[in-house]
């Protein structure tokens, strides 16, 4: 199992459009809305880095709005 945590900037506010689409994504466990440098936090978790890739690069980095995410592989899961 991998674990990732994305930090992802969004160029709009419809918050709840945007959690909705990301948790639809395959593989993703958990999505946060956050305050801060980032507008959210995505929890990852999949059999391989490959497939934390595909959720993010393919999925996650493409939806309307996502401007750029930050990917950070957890070493102790």
């Amino acid at each position: 199992m991998v674990v990732a945590y994305v930090l992802v900037e969004a160029s709009t506010g419809d918050a709840d459009r945007l959690a909705a689409a990301m948790r639809a994504v395959e593989g993703v466990d958990r999505v946060h809305v956050v305050a801060g440098d980032v507008d959210f936090v995505v929890r990852v978790e999949v059999d391989s880095p490959a497939a934390v890739r595909a959720a993010v690069v393919s999925a996650v980095s493409g939806i309307d709005g996502v401007t750029d995410t930050q990917t950070y592989l957890a070493m102790d899961a």
